[in-house]
């Protein structure tokens, strides 16, 4: 019985570029495409004083619009939102709460991207199919809710990633 052929490696040229360069390297459109538009970092978060735990809420930033999935006024963000985080290769690599789903997470963390990634999948609906984006899941935006009503809007689901990795 012949041996089977050993198998080949694509070519670089034919790898996709978030396969090929670090975060470092990529350009603007390259690393703003990263984002698969899930809107998890978007949810407010909150930290317990005593333990640096930071714990997701089902509340949105303000400027998530949250059937998008993307925010309102991205690039004026930072001037409007004052605890908005701009997520460079360095805060990704320090940045604990960043979903366990997100792009810029996986491939700081050595892993692919998953199957419904737009980048992958070729579709930017694929997101919210599989159920990973914030679409239908927020309660509201933060403005609506007080601390004390923050505090019971605390939630594991933004964390989880139940679902992403099968197709």
């Amino acid at each position: 019985m012949p041996n089977a052929a050993p198998a080949t490696r694509p070519h670089p040229e034919e790898q996709p570029f978030w396969r090929l360069k670090s975060l470092e390297a990529m350009n603007l459109d390259e690393w703003e495409s990263l984002c698969d538009g899930c809107g998890r970092c978007c949810l407010v978060k909150l930290e317990d004083e005593d333990t640096a735990e930071v714990m997701y809420t089902d509340v949105g930033c303000t400027l998530l619009d949250d059937q998008t999935c993307r925010c309102r006024d991205y690039p004026n963000r930072q001037a409007k939102v004052a605890d908005c985080v701009r997520l460079t290769p360095q805060a990704v690599r320090s940045l604990s709460w960043l979903p366990h789903t997100c792009a810029y997470r996986l491939l700081a963390e050595g892993h692919d991207l998953y199957w419904w990634h737009p980048l992958v999948s070729g579709d930017p609906a694929t997101v919210h199919a599989a159920g990973i984006s914030v679409r239908d899941r927020v309660a509201g935006p933060e403005e609506n809710f007080t601390i004390a009503e923050l505090l019971e809007r605390i939630t594991d689901w933004p964390m989880e990633d139940t679902g992403a990795r099968g197709e």
